[in-house]
C-alpha cells in the first residue's frame, strides 16, 4: 500500500507492487497450529504488517513463512520456482509473467482508486496537459503498472512512446532525477506520488483515473491449490487479507502510523498514500471483465514488443475463491481528496 528526500523504498499490498526488482532474502514467520505451512511472499509493510495491525494473524490453524520482496516480478519469479506459494502484485506484473510462462494463477483481486498512479511534473514546469508531454524526457520504471499507465495516458493524449523520450529508472534513481531536473516529467505510482506533493517540488499532471484498472492481485503456486491443506490455507489467508482490508478503510490513521514506522514514510505521507489509492481497496471477484483488463495490458506490451508474442490471460486464472464477491468494477472506496 504499496520519505521526506527519501529513503530507498519498497511498497507494501497491491499497488506498490509493481516495479522492477530483486528478492531481498529476508524471512520471518508466524507460527500458528497445524502441520500446514504456507509460504507467503510479501513486501516491506505489506500484507504481514497490515494483518498484524488488523489482529488477523491470530488464531492461525496453519504456519505462515514470510518472504520479503522488493516488487512483483520478483515475487511471481519466486511462485514460478515454488518457492512461494501465494503474495500480492499489481496488474502489471503478471503481463509480463505470462509472457515468459511462467507457473502462476491469479486467485484473488482488488480494486482500488488510480488517483495514486501518476505523471508528475516539477512545479513551475511549463507542460500544463498531457499533449505538452511531446518531445519531453519521462522517468518510469519499465514493465511496472506505472509504464502501462504512461502509454494509456499518452494514447488518450493522441500520443505514443516514440513522441516522448522514456528514462527507464527506478524509483529512487527516478526521484533524484526529478528532483535535479535531469528529466521533465515522472510516472510513478503511490507512495512516491504523495511525497513529491507534500514535499512541495512538483504537481500531478494526470492520473491513471478512466486509463487504468486499479486492479491488484493474489498469485499463487498451481502446486499450492492442487494440495487440499494449503488450497485451504490459502482460502482462509484471502479471507483474512479481506477483513484487514476493511480494518485499513475504517482505521486509516492507524495504520497509517503502522506503515509510517515499517517503512520510514513520514507519517502525513503515509496518510495521503492511505487515502488517496491505497486504503481504498475493496476485494472483488477474478471475473471475465478482469480478465480482459489483463488481456489488455498484454495486447499493448506484446504490440510494443515489450512481452514476447501473444498471451492468453485467462489461462492463467482460478476462480475458485470468488463465491460471493462483487463484481472486478465495483467502485473503490473514498475518503474524499487527499492532500495535493
Amino acid at each position: 500500500m504499496r520519505r521526506h528526500t527519501l529513503p530507498v523504498l519498497v511498497l507494501p499490498f497491491a499497488l506498490l507492487l509493481a516495479a522492477c526488482g530483486a528478492n531481498s532474502a529476508a524471512e520471518t514467520a508466524d507460527k500458528g497450529s497445524g502441520e500446514v505451512t504456507l509460504n507467503v511472499g510479501d513486501q516491506k509493510g505489506g500484507a504481514q504488517a497490515v494483518l498484524r495491525a488488523a489482529g488477523e494473524l491470530d488464531h492461525l490453524d496453519y504456519k505462515i513463512k514470510w518472504s520479503t520482496f522488493t516488487s512483483g516480478p520478483p515475487l511471481l519469479e519466486a511462485v514460478n520456482a515454488k518457492a512461494v506459494d501465494i503474495g500480492g502484485v499489481g496488474d502489471t506484473p503478471p503481463v509480463f509473467a505470462a509472457g515468459a510462462h511462467s507457473k502462476f494463477k491469479v486467485v484473488a483481486a482488488d480494486h482500488g482508486s488510480s488517483a495514486g498512479e501518476a505523471v508528475l511534473v516539477p512545479d513551475g514546469s511549463p507542460i500544463k496537459q498531457p499533449q505538452d508531454l511531446k518531445g519531453k524526457s519521462i522517468a518510469v520504471a519499465q514493465g511496472s503498472s506505472a509504464h502501462y499507465q504512461l502509454v494509456a495516458s499518452l494514447k488518450k493524449a493522441g500520443l505514443g512512446l516514440g513522441d516522448v523520450r522514456l528514462r527507464f529508472l527506478q524509483p529512487a534513481d527516478a526521484l533524484a532525477a526529478f528532483n535535479r531536473g535531469k528529466v521533465e516529467a515522472w510516472a510513478v505510482w503511490d507512495p512516491y506520488v504523495s511525497q513529491v506533493l507534500r514535499s512541495a517540488k512538483g504537481h500531478v499532471l494526470t492520473t491513471g483515473e478512466g486509463v487504468t484498472s486499479g486492479l491488484g492481485f493474489q498469485v499463487a503456486a498451481p502446486g499450492a491449490l492442487t494440495d487440499r491443506a494449503k488450497s485451504r490455507a490459502v482460502g482462509d489467508y484471502l479471507q483474512r487479507l479481506h477483513r484487514a482490508q476493511d480494518w485499513v478503510f475504517k482505521h486509516p490513521e492507524a495504520w497509517a502510523k503502522v506503515w509510517s514506522k515499517e517503512t520510514g514514510l513520514p507519517y502525513e505521507v503515509a496518510l495521503d498514500s492511505v487515502k488517496r489509492s491505497n486504503g481504498t481497496r475493496v476485494r472483488v471477484a477474478v471475473d471475465a471483465a478482469a480478465v480482459a483488463s489483463e488481456q489488455q495490458i498484454a495486447d499493448t506490451f506484446a504490440d510494443l514488443k515489450l512481452i514476447p508474442g501473444r498471451v492468453s490471460f485467462n489461462d492463467y486464472v482460478d476462480t475458485r475463491y470468488n463465491g460471493s464477491l462483487p463484481p472486478s468494477t465495483t467502485a473503490p472506496r473514498s475518503y474524499g481528496k487527499a492532500s495535493s
